[in-house]
C-alpha cells in the first residue's frame, strides 16, 4: 500500500500540560477502500464485532491486536526535522497494516502530549482511521513505541505503560 495514501492529522498537541484529554491522531485513507479493509482484517476470533467504529460489521482487528510504532530514518540529533516512519502493525503476524511518512517534530509532541494527559504515569491516546473523511475503525492505545534509524528501542521517546517490560 502507497505511503501517499494517506494523511495523518493530530489534535489535542497543543492543549497545554493541564489538558487532561488523551491525543488524537487521525488518519486518512484515498486509496482503495478494500485494501485497507484487508489489511485491518483478522480472523473472526480476533476481531471486533462492529462496536469501534467499524459501521460495515466485517471483521477488523481489535485495539489489543495492532501495534503503533515510529522509526526514524536518521539520527535524532544530527537533523533539525529528523524523517521518519509511523507503522501501525497487526500484533500477531507482524505484517503492516499501514505505514506513512512523518517527521519526529510532528510525532514526538504528541507521544509528550499524552504523557501531559494523564495524572496516573499511563499515558493514553487514540488512533482514528478515516477512509475518505469517513470512520473505518478507532482505536484508544497506551503504547507508542519510537526506533532510532538503526532499530533500536528510545524507551525515553516511547510511551510504554507500566508494568509492561519490553
Amino acid at each position: 500500500m502507497r505511503r501517499d495514501y494517506f494523511d495523518l492529522t493530530v489534535e489535542g498537541v497543543d492543549d497545554g500540560p493541564d489538558s487532561r484529554s488523551p491525543p488524537l491522531v487521525r488518519i486518512d485513507f484515498h486509496g482503495p477502500e478494500e485494501l485497507l479493509r484487508e489489511r485491518l482484517s483478522g480472523d473472526e476470533s480476533d476481531s471486533v464485532d462492529g462496536d469501534e467504529g467499524d459501521e460495515a460489521g466485517a471483521d477488523l482487528l481489535a485495539a489489543d491486536q495492532i501495534d503503533v510504532a515510529f522509526r526514524l530514518r536518521e539520527p535524532l540529533g544530527e537533523a533539525d526535522d529528523p524523517e521518519g516512519v509511523v507503522g501501525v502493525t497487526n500484533r500477531y503476524t507482524g505484517d503492516f497494516v499501514l505505514e506513512l511518512n512523518e517527521t519526529a517534530t510532528d510525532v514526538l509532541p504528541f507521544i509528550h502530549a499524552a504523557r501531559d494527559a494523564t495524572d496516573d504515569g499511563d499515558a493514553r491516546y487514540r488512533v482514528e482511521i478515516d477512509v475518505d473523511g469517513e470512520r473505518l475503525v478507532a482505536y484508544d492505545k497506551d503504547t507508542f513505541l519510537v526506533y532510532d534509524h538503526e532499530g533500536n528501542l528510545l524507551r525515553s521517546e516511547s510511551l510504554i505503560p507500566s508494568g509492561v517490560e519490553l
